[in-house]
C-alpha cells in the first residue's frame, strides 16, 4: 500500500479562507480518479504547521504503478497544473509504503 503525502503553501494572495475552501473542494474530486483508494484533505493542526503549510492531501493507492497512473490522469493535471499551480507558492509531495 502506498500513501502519497502532498503539502501545499498558497501564495499570499490566495491564502484566504475562501481560497482554501476552493482548493479543498476541487481536491475532493481527485478521490474519483481510478486507482485512488482513499483521499484525506487536512489543515494544519498546530502553530508550527500553520507557519509552513496551508493544506495537506493524503491519497492512498495499492501500488506505485497506480500512483503513476494517477499523476498522468487528466483530472490530476486539471487540478494541479491548470488550477493549483497558479495559486501555490510551494507544493511538496512524497510517497510512502505503509
Amino acid at each position: 500500500m502506498i500513501e502519497r503525502y502532498v503539502f501545499l503553501r498558497l501564495k499570499p494572495e490566495h491564502a484566504t479562507e475562501q481560497s482554501r475552501t476552493d482548493v479543498r473542494a476541487r481536491a475532493a474530486a481527485l478521490a474519483q480518479v481510478p486507482g485512488v483508494l482513499a483521499l484525506t484533505i487536512g489543515e494544519p493542526a498546530d502553530q508550527s504547521a500553520r507557519g509552513a503549510w496551508d493544506l495537506s492531501l493524503i491519497a492512498r493507492f495499492d501500488s506505485l504503478a497506480a500512483v503513476e497512473r494517477y499523476l498522468e490522469h487528466p483530472a490530476h493535471a486539471a487540478y494541479f497544473d491548470a488550477f493549483l499551480a497558479s495559486r501555490a507558492a510551494v507544493i511538496k509531495a512524497w510517497n510512502f509504503e505503509v
